[in-house]
């Protein structure tokens, strides 16, 4: 009886670092409505924004793929594209996030979908972020990497060039999530955060 208690007591902990809160916001400017979850004290938008601005794009420029994977923005364009009570992240904001998870090391198994990745690229989507490889979109307006990456844009500029600005990629060929700068003139997804209530 002990041991069966010892063991329960080990296994709750684990279950607990997996647990999120599930809900849904309805974007009061396009009544378009994208799951939510709690992730530690963050709450995220589960899916990519796919509010429609000026600098923003539907990749390879088919309204299909806003639909499957939301917009994709430029910087300036991401900085005021999320709704009231909801903001781009910071740089320290990604870094809350991935600590939470369980660290750079192992952040895209736990955050990636688990379905929509090329090459065996799927994961276990423990705690609800639900990251699609939405690809990218260069300076040129060249689409790139749909299936095999996502990238999304932080508030964060960049203290060595005032052209680039900080971003979080996930790739479909590693389980780690990498954490740097991007020209801003680039286009990538929008993760919401929601402001904190403090």
């Amino acid at each position: 009886m002990k041991q069966a208690i010892f063991t329960i007591l080990l296994i709750f902990p684990l279950v607990g670092l997996t647990s999120c809160e599930k809900d849904s916001f309805t974007d009061p400017r396009d009544g378009q409505t994208y799951r939510t979850v709690q992730i530690g004290n963050q709450t995220w938008m589960a899916e990519n924004l796919n509010y429609r601005t000026e600098g923003s794009y539907c990749y390879d420029d088919e309204p299909a793929n806003c639909q499957k994977y939301g917009r994709i923005y430029t910087w300036e364009a991401a900085l005021n594209a999320c709704p009231s009570g909801w903001h781009l992240p910071i740089q320290a904001e990604f870094e809350t996030l991935i600590a939470t998870v369980g660290g750079i090391s192992k952040a895209a198994k736990v955050l990636k979908s688990k379905s929509g990745w090329e090459d065996d690229g799927n994961s276990t989507d423990a705690y609800g972020f639900s990251a699609l490889p939405a690809g990218a979109r260069n300076g040129l307006g060249v689409f790139y990497n749909a299936g095999k990456y996502a990238r999304f844009w932080g508030a964060s500029e960049s203290y060595r060039d005032r052209d680039d600005a900080y971003a979080m990629d996930l790739g479909y060929d590693d389980v780690r999530a990498d954490l740097d700068y991007e020209d801003k003139d680039n286009g990538s997804s929008v993760r919401c955060l929601r402001d904190s209530r403090l």
